[in-house]
């Protein structure tokens, strides 16, 4: 089969503005691959996770027996080591499961930080 001469001009020439097309999509038009807009719904989804635990956490925490000698321990300790005192204690763990999700535990002593005794 023989193509017209003046047909590979044109065929050249889509190829070329696919290509820039999915350039310039892929750069700056915001264009993603399935997996990346696979990890960002989960980033995304963690992330709403946490708002929603962590201030049931906080919750847990201050409907506690002993809520001020708990809340007087976790303002003596520093702050980068009070995620492991919520965890410890066990109020990011909700009933059902045998860990804290990811980063609840952060944001449940982080509200706590701001909490009067």
């Amino acid at each position: 089969m023989q193509i017209p001469a003046e047909v590979k001009p044109a065929c050249w020439g889509a190829v070329g503005g696919a290509v820039a097309l999915a350039i310039v999509g892929f750069m700056w038009g915001g264009w993603v691959t399935g997996g990346k807009a696979e990890a960002r719904a989960n980033e995304r989804a963690a992330a709403e996770v946490v708002k929603v635990l962590a201030p049931i956490c906080a919750d847990r925490f201050m409907h506690h027996a002993n809520v001020s000698k708990n809340l007087n321990d976790l303002n003596k300790i520093d702050s980068w080591r009070r995620e492991s005192f919520v965890e410890k204690g066990g109020w990011a763990t909700l009933p059902g499961s045998d860990s804290a999700p990811s980063g609840v535990a952060r944001a449940c002593a982080e509200i706590l930080g701001k909490q009067k005794v």
